[in-house]
C-alpha cells in the first residue's frame, strides 16, 4: 500500500480542509513541534482504511475523530496497491443527541490513469470509479482484499504508530507467526488442505454411491440377456397369431351387432306402437268448450243490460239539477234566520250601552266640577297660609325647628323647640291647607275613576255598533242571494230526489261490476276449456308425428276423439304384423352371437398358451406384450452399459479419493505451513540481523530460537540476550532493523496481494546519539534510494529532518492545524 493523497476536514486537530499530496514523495518526513498534529496524519491514513486508530483504543473512541465543537469529520485517502489505485472515504457525524456514528464509508477502484489533481475540481463520488464497498462492513472485507493486511498487521508492518514501534519485535511467537501467515498468504495452504479433504470426502461418497448402484445391477449377466431375447420372440409370435384371428372375430361381432340392432329396432317399434292410446276424457273436452262458450255469451249480454240501465240513471241525475247549488241555498236560508236573531239581540245591546254611556258622561262632568271647586279651595288655603306667615314670622320659623338642631337665625343649638301658641293664624292656615289638599286629591280620584268607566262604556258601545252594522250588511247580502230562489220546502224536495237517483245509480254500478266479474269468469272458463282442447290436439299430433315413418292414417281435425280412435286401431294392426317378424330375427341374433364367441375362445386359448391374459382388447394386449418385452430387453442392455460405465467411474473416483486424501494428509497439522514459516523467519532474521549490525556498528546480530528473538552482543564476548533486555536506543535499532527487513524482504516472499510498498516510522528519534542517528539516516536513505518503497518518518529532530529530501511541516494555531510541503 502506497498513499498518494490525503484529504482531511474536521478530523481531530485539522478543523479546516487540509490536503497532503504524497505524489513523488518516495522519502519524506513529517516534521513540526510536539503536539502539532504530525502523528494525526498517520491516524487519518489508518482511519480512512480501517475506521480506527491505535491511539483511540478501538471503535469506542470514534468520537475522537471529530474536531472540537465540530459535528462532522471527513477523511479521504487515495492509495495504490499491487498496481491498482483506490480511494477510501469515511465520514463521521454527531447527531442531535450527541451520539457519534459513521455516516458514510466507501472504497472505490479508480480508473487507470486517473489524475489525482482532478479531485480539486469537485468531482461527484460517482466519477471516482467503480464502487467496491459502500458500508462499514463491506469496507472491512474490501480493504483487506485491496491492501492484503488486516488492521493489526498494517499497524505493525506499514504504519508503525508512536509507542508501538517495537510491537513485532516483542510480540508473542503465536502472534508473530499469525502476522507472517497473513503477510506470506500461507493461509492458502490451510484452504488447500480443507479443500483436499472435502474433495476426498466427495470422491469417497461418489465411490460408495457407485458401489450401491452396482449392487443393484447384479442381474445383467448373459443368461438374463438370452432370456430377454427369447421373451421378445414369444411376444412377436403371439402378436402375429392375434393379428390373424382378430379380423375374423371382428366380422363375427359385426354380424352379431347388426342382428342385435335389427332386433332392438323392431322391439322399439313394438313399444312405440303399443303405447298409442287415447287420453282419458278426450270426448268430454269438446263438450266442455261448447258449454263454456254459451256461458260467456250469456254473461256478456247481462253486462250490456246493466250498463244501459246505469247510463239511463246517470242522465236522469244530471237533469235533476246541481245538488251543491241546492245545498248552498238551503244553507243561505239558515244563515239569514240565524243572523236576523243575532242582529235583534245586538241592537238591544247597543240601545242599553248608549244609555249607560250617557249616565257615565253626566257623572264624569259632576266629578270634574267638584274637583275644580276643591282646587279653588286649596289655592285659597295656600294664600291664607302665606298671609299668616308674613304676620307671624317667628311662628313660621319655629315650624321648621327640631330638637337639638341649630337656629337658622342665631346659629345656636335649640335643645327643645317651644310649642306653637294656641290660636296662631299660621296653625289655622296650615290645618285649612291640609284639609283642602285632602279634598282635592279625593275629587281627582273620583274624576279618574269615572273617566275610566266612561271610556270602557264608550269602547263597548262602539264594538256593539260595529257588530250590528256587520250583521246588517251580511243580511243584505243573503237577501240578494236568495232573491228569486225557490222556497225551502221545494229545495228540500229536490235534494231528496237527488238522493234517490244517486242510490239507484250506485245499485246499477254494482250490477255492472258484478256482471263484468261474471263475464271475466266465463271467458276464463272458455279459455281453459279451449286450452284443454288444444292440449289434446297437441298430444295427438306428437303421437302421430312419432309414428310418421310408419305411415299413419290422416286425421279429422273437427273430432279429436274420432282421430284418436282411428290412430289407435291402425297402431294395433301394425304391432301385430311386427310381432310375427320378431320370431325369425331372434333366431338370427343367437346364431351370430355363437359364431363371435367361438372366435374369442380361440384367441383366449392363444393367450393362455403364451401365459398371458387377452383382456378386453387382444390386439392391444399383444402389442403391449411386445412393447414390454422389447422395453425389458432395452432396459437390460442399458443396465449392462450403465454397469460398464459405473465400473469406469468407480476407478476414477477411487483414484481421486486416494490423491485428495494423500494431499490432505501431507498438509494436515500445518506441517507444510510451519516449514514455510520457519524458512520465512530465517530469511527475515538474516536480513534484519545485517541491518542491525550496520545500525549498531557491528555490535549486535539478531537471531531467533523457538519463535523468540535474541541479540548477540559482539562487544560482550558474543553474549546472547533477550530483546526485552535491550535499552531504549537498542530496542529502537532492533525494531527498525526488523521493520526494514519486513518492508524489504517479506513483500517478495508473500504469495498473496499483501504488498509492503511503503513504511512509515512514527518514533521519537531524539533518544539516539548523533552517530547512531547518522547511521539510521544513512540506512533510511539507502532503503529509499532503491525506488521500490516509500519511506516516511515522523520526527522532531532537525538533524534527521534536514537529511530527508521531502518534508511536510505541520503547524497548529488556535483554530486548526495545517500541512505545508517543503524541500524537493
Amino acid at each position: 500500500m502506497r498513499p498518494m493523497r490525503l484529504d482531511m476536514a474536521g478530523f481531530t486537530v485539522f478543523r479546516d480542509e487540509t490536503t497532503v499530496d504524497f505524489t513523488d514523495a518516495d522519502f519524506f518526513a513529517l516534521v513540526g513541534p510536539t503536539g502539532s498534529g504530525k502523528s494525526t496524519v498517520l491516524d487519518a491514513i489508518c482511519f480512512a482504511l480501517y475506521g480506527t486508530v491505535p491511539r483511540w483504543g478501538g471503535t469506542r473512541g470514534l468520537a475522537n475523530a471529530l474536531a472540537p465543537s465540530a459535528t462532522e469529520a471527513r477523511v479521504r485517502l487515495v492509495f495504490e496497491s499491487a498496481g491498482d489505485r483506490y480511494v477510501a472515504t469515511r465520514v463521521v457525524r454527531r447527531d442531535g443527541r450527541g451520539n457519534v456514528k459513521t455516516a458514510n464509508a466507501g472504497l472505490q477502484l479508480m480508473p487507470a490513469g486517473f489524475d489525482v489533481t482532478k479531485l480539486d475540481t469537485g468531482l461527484s463520488p460517482e466519477d471516482l470509479g467503480e464502487v467496491v464497498a459502500g458500508t462499514p462492513a463491506e469496507m472491512d472485507r474490501a480493504v483487506l482484499e485491496a491492501v492484503g493486511l488486516p488492521y493489526e498487521q498494517f499497524t505493525s508492518c506499514v504504519v508503525l504508530p508512536q509507542g508501538q514501534f517495537a510491537d513485532f519485535l516483542h510480540a508473542r511467537p503465536a502472534t508473530r507467526q499469525q502476522i507472517l501467515v497473513n503477510l506470506l498468504g500461507l493461509g492458502v495452504y490451510e484452504a488447500v488442505q480443507k479443500r483436499a479433504s472435502e474433495r476426498a470426502g466427495q470422491a469417497e461418497a461418489k465411490l460408495e454411491a457407485v458401489d450401491r448402484i452396482l449392487a443393484g445391477l447384479a442381474d445383467v449377466d448373459d443368461a438374463s440377456l438370452a432370456e430377454a431375447e427369447a421373451e421378445v420372440t414369444r411376444a412377436h409370435e403371439l402378436s402375429e397369431a392375434v393379428a390373424a384371428a382378430v379380423p375374423e372375430r371382428d366380422r363375427a361381432r359385426g354380424a352379431a351387432r347388426e342382428a342385435h340392432a335389427a332386433l332392438a329396432d323392431l322391439d322399439a317399434e313394438l313399444t312405440r306402437l303399443g303405447s298409442v292410446r287415447a287420453p282419458a276424457g278426450v270426448a268430454e273436452v269438446a263438450r266442455a268448450v261448447a258449454g263454456a262458450r254459451a256461458g260467456a255469451d250469456e254473461a256478456a249480454a247481462g253486462v250490456a243490460l246493466a250498463e244501459e240501465r246505469e247510463e239511463k240513471l246517470r242522465g236522469e241525475l244530471a237533469g235533476a239539477g246541481d245538488e251543491s247549488a241546492l245545498r248552498l241555498l238551503l244553507r243561505a236560508y239558515a244563515d239569514r234566520d240565524r243572523l236576523a236573531e243575532e242582529a235583534a239581540v245586538v241592537g238591544a245591546a247597543v240601545t242599553a250601552a248608549a244609555g249607560e254611556h250617557d249616565a257615565a258622561a253626566a257623572a264624569l262632568a259632576s266629578a270634574t266640577a267638584a274637583a275644580q271647586r276643591a282646587e279653588s279651595e286649596l289655592d285659597a288655603a295656600f294664600r291664607a297660609h302665606e298671609e299668616a306667615k308674613a304676620t307671624d314670622q317667628a311662628v313660621a320659623l319655629r315650624a321648621h325647628l327640631v330638637d337639638g338642631a341649630p337656629c337658622p337665625v342665631c346659629e345656636q343649638v335649640v335643645p327643645r323647640v317651644p310649642a306653637v301658641p294656641a290660636g296662631s293664624a299660621v296653625a289655622r292656615a296650615t290645618a285649612a291647607g291640609k284639609a283642602a289638599r285632602a279634598a282635592t286629591e279625593a275629587a281627582q280620584r273620583v274624576v279618574r275613576e269615572r273617566d275610566a268607566a266612561a271610556r270602557d262604556l264608550e269602547r263597548a258601545l262602539l264594538g256593539a255598533r260595529a257588530r250590528h252594522d256587520q250583521l246588517r250588511g251580511r243580511l243584505a247580502e243573503l237577501d240578494d242571494q236568495l232573491a228569486g230562489a225557490a222556497a225551502v220546502e221545494a229545495l228540500r224536495h229536490d235534494l231528496a230526489e237527488h238522493a234517490r237517483l244517486r242510490r239507484a245509480l250506485d245499485e246499477a254500478a254494482g250490477g255492472v261490476r258484478a256482471g263484468r266479474d261474471a263475464a271475466r269468469r266465463a271467458r276464463a272458463a272458455l279459455e281453459a276449456a279451449e286450452e284443454r282442447l288444444r292440449a289434446a290436439w297437441r298430444d295427438f299430433d306428437a303421437t302421430r308425428d312419432a309414428l310418421a315413418r310408419f305411415g299413419p292414417p290422416a286425421a279429422d281435425r273437427d273430432d279429436v276423439a274420432g282421430a284418436w280412435a282411428t290412430l289407435t286401431r291402425w297402431a294395433d294392426a301394425e304391432a301385430g304384423r311386427r310381432r310375427d317378424e320378431r320370431v325369425g330375427l331372434a333366431e338370427a341374433v343367437a346364431e351370430a352371437q355363437a359364431a363371435a364367441e367361438a372366435v374369442e375362445e380361440r384367441i383366449a386359448a392363444v393367450f393362455a398358451a403364451a401365459g398371458r391374459s387377452a383382456g378386453d382388447d387382444p390386439v392391444r394386449a399383444a402389442t403391449v406384450a411386445v412393447e414390454r418385452a422389447e422395453a425389458a430387453h432395452r432396459r437390460l442392455v442399458e443396465r449392462r452399459e450403465q454397469a460398464a460405465g459405473l465400473r469406469e467411474q468407480r476407478t476414477g473416483h477411487e483414484h481421486q479419493a486416494q490423491v485428495a486424501r494423500a494431499l490432505a494428509g501431507h498438509l494436515r497439522a500445518n506441517n507444510f505451513e510451519r516449514w514455510l514459516l520457519a524458512e520465512a523467519l530465517d530469511l527475515l532474521v538474516d536480513g534484519a540481523s545485517g541491518i542491525l549490525r550496520e545500525l549498531s556498528g557491528g555490535q549486535y546480530d539478531l537471531v531467533h530460537d523457538k519463535g523468540e528473538f535474541f541479540v548477540v552482543d559482539h562487544h560482550d564476548a558474543g553474549l546472547r540476550r533477550g530483546v526485552r533486555t535491550l535499552s531504549g536506543g537498542e530496542t529502537f535499532q532492533a525494531s527498525l532493523a526488523l521493520a526494514l527487513a519486513l518492508s524489504e524482504q517479506l513483500a517478495g516472499m508473500s504469495t498473496t496481494a499483501a504488498s509492503l510498498e511503503s513504511i512509515v516510522l512514527d518514533e521519537g528519534f531524539g533518544t539516539l546519539d548523533a552517530a547512531t542517528l547518522d547511521t539510521v539516516a544513512a540506512t533510511l536513505e539507502s532503503l529509499a534510494a532503491r525506488g521500490d518503497r516509500m519511506v516516511g518518518v515522523v520526527t522532531h529532530v532537525p538533524a534527521l529532518a534536514e537529511r530527508i529530501p521531502v518534508r511536510y511541516e505541520v503547524r497548529k494555531d488556535a483554530r486548526t492545524a495545517r500541512v505545508e510541503r517543503t524541500g524537493l
